[in-house]
């Protein structure tokens, strides 16, 4: 029997919401596109829940931090990832010039560190500690950086201050920089497999910390006076001389985006998901190679009632 009541109140919301979209504008939405997954799954997500409410959407291929240049004028309109770990800073110093808006956290929580498989522990008894690291750096070289250990950091464009936190912790490390997300974890595959030495970025929301045992270094915790002040942290001359932060993954949007399209920008306010439903994700883009665009469609099949009342609000 058709439920009247419950269909009344989905057609006024859905002619509340036609209401306010009627005033956003009818050109393309821009949504940035990275080079990790779960970026690309996150933003394509919310691509296709604006689609689905009537807007044209276009993705642009955008570097992690230089797409702030493109937000800041209105040639870029939605970032959906700018994490508390790498992007806070310049994510401050594009919404301080009031170009740019903090749209609020997407629902996930960042953590960004060198992390170790567990094997590598009775090598370096010393860890999770940092400071086990200025004894045991050659257990983590290589044939090309002995005797000085290697961390495999994330591409150059993700940021994150590893150099200058190898050079004022002291460390007798080399930062050796993947080329792409996949490169990052390919090395961990291979390393794993065959139980070399091995340390590296590993972040969360994310796969890899599920499917292999290992643990993140703890460094000195993060503090912003440690990024801004050599004087913070234990080496009184250097900056960076801690962990880095942890927190929200934010979206960042073009001031514009919310006069333009104003139905969009609540949805875009509205988006959220959770680490646990991202690292899934990933694993099924990743692991068991399912193409981005067959992760996303499945994501939006299976919780259409939940993007339903995003647009409806």
């Amino acid at each position: 029997m058709l439920n009247i009541k419950a269909l009344g109140a989905f057609t006024a919301a859905t002619l509340a919401a036609s209401v306010a979209w009627s005033a956003d504008s009818t050109d393309p939405i821009k949504l940035t596109l990275h080079d990790w997954s779960g970026q690309l799954i996150n933003t394509k997500i919310m691509g296709s829940i604006l689609e689905e409410a009537g807007y044209s959407v276009e993705y642009v291929q955008a570097d992690y931090i230089a797409q702030f240049a493109g937000l800041k004028t209105g040639d870029l309109h939605l970032a959906m990832e700018i994490w508390e770990t790498t992007g806070r800073e310049a994510l401050d110093e594009a919404t301080a010039t009031g170009n740019v808006v903090n749209v609020g956290e997407t629902g996930l929580m960042a953590i960004e560190e060198w992390w170790y498989p567990s094997y590598m522990k009775e090598l370096c008894p010393g860890l999770p500690n940092w400071e086990a690291l200025k004894d045991c750096a050659e257990e983590f070289s290589t044939a090309e950086t002995a005797p000085s250990g290697r961390y495999v950091g994330g591409p150059v464009t993700w940021g994150g201050f590893d150099e200058e936190r190898v050079e004022a912790l002291g460390l007798d490390f080399e930062v050796v920089h993947a080329g792409t997300d996949a490169a990052l974890f390919a090395e961990l595959e291979s390393a794993y497999q065959r139980q070399d030495p091995i340390i590296l970025w590993v972040y969360v929301p994310h796969w890899a910390p599920a499917k292999y045992e290992g643990e993140f270094v703890e460094f000195p915790p993060f503090s912003p006076e440690c990024y801004s002040d050599p004087s913070v942290g234990v080496n009184p001359d250097m900056a960076y001389d801690c962990g880095k932060p942890r927190g929200p993954i934010w979206k960042a949007a073009w001031s514009g985006l919310q006069e333009q399209w104003p139905g969009a920008y609540t949805i875009i306010d509205a988006y959220k998901l959770s680490n646990e439903e991202m690292s899934a994700m990933v694993g099924e883009a990743d692991l068991n190679g399912v193409e981005v665009d067959a992760v996303v469609a499945n994501w939006m099949s299976q919780n259409k009632d939940r993007w339903s009342g995003w647009i409806a609000q």
